[in-house]
């Protein structure tokens, strides 16, 4: 009878782990960047079968918001986007990953003494649409004037445009491959944050940051520092996807940093486990908080200092409480001394050979002594205790005495 229970656990404990594997395959949406998706494909590979999450890439290249309207429909749980998008409340940041930096290159030649002149007349290869590049590069052109009829867009890089202005990471490798182009400065490093044109760009769009790309970096394409800007390359997900899992990819991805570190240098050294999210255009998921507040300390531990000084405090005030309430006691025990002192040394002042005068002041005496005893037991400089108690009877004792001789 107990055999088929048996069995009937050990299917469903199967069932719920098998449920429980599957809700950890993460799909993020492949890059429509050649850099970013590489970067991605490397992250799936890496993560390996001992891992509680798996990442698998989707079949088709998205950018922009077009990610992140894959993660909205369901298509994909997680992207590698731009912080530069429109805000949405179900996306979530889980976490920054690198700086891509903005390229602005033209065919050597080219009259580049102006950012009018660069791009007047010329087939412009921006990114796919939707991208960061395709969206700065738009919002540039308004600035300076230009119509659509001064340019001309084309589909890809292949085509040998004339200007490329791209978002990517810092790749040497790649740029070498392009040996006929130079890159485009939007400045020079002494006049960052001198009140010129690109700081007030950079002003008015908070998720860009100051970029210096050193002399020689792209070896003849860069003979001087190029002043360029950069976007926080990030990774986002559903708001309501889990936040254990969130929690598992971010811990997953910082124990990978020294193998992504060594595919892409200069990407990935700076990536710590106590990042700052705070710059993202999204709010933060939930498993990301849980990270980043990983090592603080409980509300229990919080307050266990506060409490151990109120303890002290505590112990401390008893102890002074203790301490007066016996001091006082004391005062009290040495005020009836003296009256026992007293009473005694009348009594052996009277012997058989003192005068009645003697024995009737010594008996004013003690009845003095008693009046005085009372009253400072109204007043509370006397306790009413044992030590009282002894006087009187002693005081009663010694007149008793006084008055019988007498």
């Amino acid at each position: 009878m107990q055999k088929p229970h048996a069995i009937l656990s050990l299917i469903i404990v199967f069932a719920l782990s098998g449920c429980g594997s599957a809700s950890d395959e993460l799909r993020i949406v492949k890059p429509a960047t050649d850099v970013d998706a590489g970067i991605a494909a490397d992250l799936t590979s890496l993560i390996d079968e001992n891992s509680r999450i798996s990442v698998q890439m989707t079949d088709s290249p998205l950018a922009g918001q077009a990610a992140i309207d894959a993660l909205s429909a369901g298509s994909a749980d997680i992207a590698l986007v731009s912080n530069n998008l429109p805000f949405r409340d179900d996306i979530a940041t889980v976490m920054p990953l690198y700086k891509t930096v903005l390229h602005i290159a033209y065919l050597e030649g080219r009259d580049a003494t102006s950012h009018v002149e660069l791009l007047r007349n010329a087939r412009v290869y921006a990114g796919p649409e939707g991208s960061a590049s395709r969206l700065i590069f738009t919002s540039v052109v308004k600035g300076l004037g230009l119509e659509e009829h001064d340019y001309s867009f084309i589909a890809d890089d292949s085509e040998k445009p004339d200007v490329v202005i791209i978002f990517a990471p810092i790749s040497p490798e790649r740029m070498a491959e392009f040996p006929e182009y130079r890159l485009y400065s939007l400045g020079v490093p002494d006049q960052i944050n001198t009140g010129t044109a690109l700081d007030g760009a950079v002003l008015l769009n908070p998720r860009f940051t100051h970029f210096v790309i050193p002399a020689r970096t792209y070896g003849d394409s860069t003979p001087e520092a190029i002043v360029t800007v950069a976007v926080d390359k990030i990774i986002v997900a559903r708001s309501n996807l889990d936040r254990s899992v969130v929690y598992e990819l971010i811990d997953e991805i910082l124990r990978l940093r020294p193998a992504l570190a060594s595919r892409y240098p200069g990407l990935f050294p700076a990536l710590l486990g106590d990042f700052d999210a705070s710059r993202s255009t999204f709010k933060l998921h939930a498993g990301t908080q849980d990270y980043l507040q990983r090592s603080e300390p409980t509300i229990y531990e919080r307050y266990s200092g506060v409490a151990e000084v109120v303890v002290t405090l505590l112990i401390g005030l008893i102890s002074v409480g203790i301490a007066s309430l016996r001091l006082y006691q004391m005062r009290r025990k040495n005020r009836i001394d003296s009256f026992y002192l007293e009473t005694i040394e009348l009594r052996n002042s009277i012997s058989e050979h003192s005068s009645p005068e003697e024995r009737r002041t010594a008996i004013r005496r003690v009845n003095d002594l008693q009046t005085k005893a009372f009253e400072m037991l109204v007043d509370e400089k006397l306790a009413a205790d044992e030590s009282f108690r002894i006087f009187i009877t002693l005081s009663k004792d010694v007149l008793h005495q006084l008055k019988t001789d007498e």
